[in-house]
């Protein structure tokens, strides 16, 4: 997943770890330099739906304006969620 907007330098990293563990989903997101925020989320897809709504508004500072979805099949490859370094 790909989330544009205002989402760097608002807390949207912590505020998408928080959430999916939360849902107890795993996978890992990041800084992009393109100033996007990608994002990688695995668990079942009633609960990953519910991520996504959450994601699209993100925390408080933040101003969500696009998010690219690709669904794909998990990989089980995550023990948990992470953040993890801009890429």
């Amino acid at each position: 997943m790909r989330v544009r907007g205002q989402v760097q330098g608002v807390g949207f990293r912590f505020f998408v770890k928080n959430k999916a563990e939360l849902l107890k989903l795993t996978g890992w997101v990041r800084n992009m330099l393109d100033e996007s925020v990608e994002l990688w989320a695995e668990g079942d897809r009633q609960t990953l739906q519910e991520f996504v709504s959450y994601v699209s508004r993100g925390p408080n500072q933040a101003h969500v304006t696009d998010i690219d979805l690709d669904w794909q099949s998990p990989t089980g490859q995550y023990p948990g969620f992470r953040i993890t370094p801009t890429e």
